[in-house]
């Protein structure tokens, strides 16, 4: 099945086109990503900017252009925190279909992390089938404790680094109180984290989205972003401490000369980098698998299952 898929996230909007035939082929054809901060103002006013909406709509039009010439079998196009918690989220989802067709699904968090699910197990080595599933977004943060042959325990926090960026880390560079407060905020949704899962120990962590495969590109060095070299990366506690620290003596103008760091991620990825390190401090990792499939892989997923129960 040919298919196309659009994640509509808080900081990131994503387009993937790719075969699909569960429960194991999976082939691009098509992709892109911009960072367009369809989030940013919503923790505090609750409402999506007009210029926020502006650019997220501009970039839906091109792609639908783009996604025309494909013959596709399904499009599915959701959002997520940014547009669930918009007093507003009607009127933008209103002009979304007028000037694409498109209807855009709101995913609640635990249906977020189901589908982030489906996308990192297609991605995953064979032999890793227990593991806890981190995908730190812009608006909230998914945990998944996944167990073969169990139905996964998922939990959503409301946080991501859009959020906290504009709650604490003001500053740039932000201080050194800034990032005790930043790990506080962290540490008190960690805490659900723990009563949701109890204890467990002995599985690996996988993490994905933009915050872990931007580190795990800066932690190679890449001078341009190699999906080949940043999926099953391994990304070390040592080496997120010592990223952490340069990145929280630089201002966004002099990151963006650090190789691996795109341009818009230069002031969020320090908040991306603190919530990746209190994650691994508080539940004893000392490393972490990269994935490169998440989300946007997810949705194609869940949907070519969808249509091949129906075929």
């Amino acid at each position: 099945m040919l298919l196309a898929g659009i994640d509509i996230g808080t900081l990131t909007c994503r387009l993937l086109v790719a075969e699909v035939n569960p429960p194991g082929e999976f082939t691009v054809v098509d992709a892109d990503r911009r960072i367009l901060r369809l989030g940013e103002g919503v923790d505090q006013h609750k409402r999506l900017s007009q210029a926020a909406m502006d650019r997220v709509v501009s970039t839906l039009i091109d792609w639908k252009e783009k996604t025309t010439k494909y013959p596709l079998d399904g499009v599915v196009v959701v959002a997520t925190s940014a547009v669930r918690e918009s007093e507003n989220r009607k009127d933008f989802l209103a002009r979304v279909t007028q000037e694409t067709g498109w209807e855009v699904e709101i995913l609640t968090g635990d249906e977020e992390a189901r589908r982030t699910l489906l996308g990192i197990r297609f991605g995953l080595p064979p032999a890793i089938a227990n593991f806890f599933g981190l995908d730190i977004g812009g608006g909230s943060t998914e945990c998944i404790l996944a167990h073969s042959g169990m139905a996964p325990a998922v939990i959503s926090l409301d946080l991501g680094v859009v959020r906290l960026l504009e709650r604490v880390l003001r500053l740039d560079p932000p201080t050194i109180q800034e990032i005790h407060q930043a790990e506080a905020c962290i540490d008190e949704e960690l805490a659900k984290v723990s009563k949701a899962f109890g204890t467990f120990s002995g599985i690996p962590l996988v993490g994905t989205a933009g915050s872990v495969t931007t580190l795990a590109a800066m932690s190679q060095g890449l001078p341009r972003y190699e999906s080949a070299r940043v999926h099953n990366y391994e990304l070390t506690l040592s080496s997120i401490k010592g990223l952490e620290q340069d990145l929280t003596t630089k201002t966004g103008p002099q990151r963006l000369a650090m190789p691996g760091l795109e341009p818009g991620r230069e002031y969020v990825i320090v908040a991306g980098t603190v919530i990746l390190r209190r994650v691994m401090e508080t539940f004893g990792f000392d490393r972490c698998l990269v994935s490169d499939f998440g989300l946007r892989e997810g949705i194609l997923v869940d949907k070519a299952g969808k249509l091949k129960n129906l075929g």
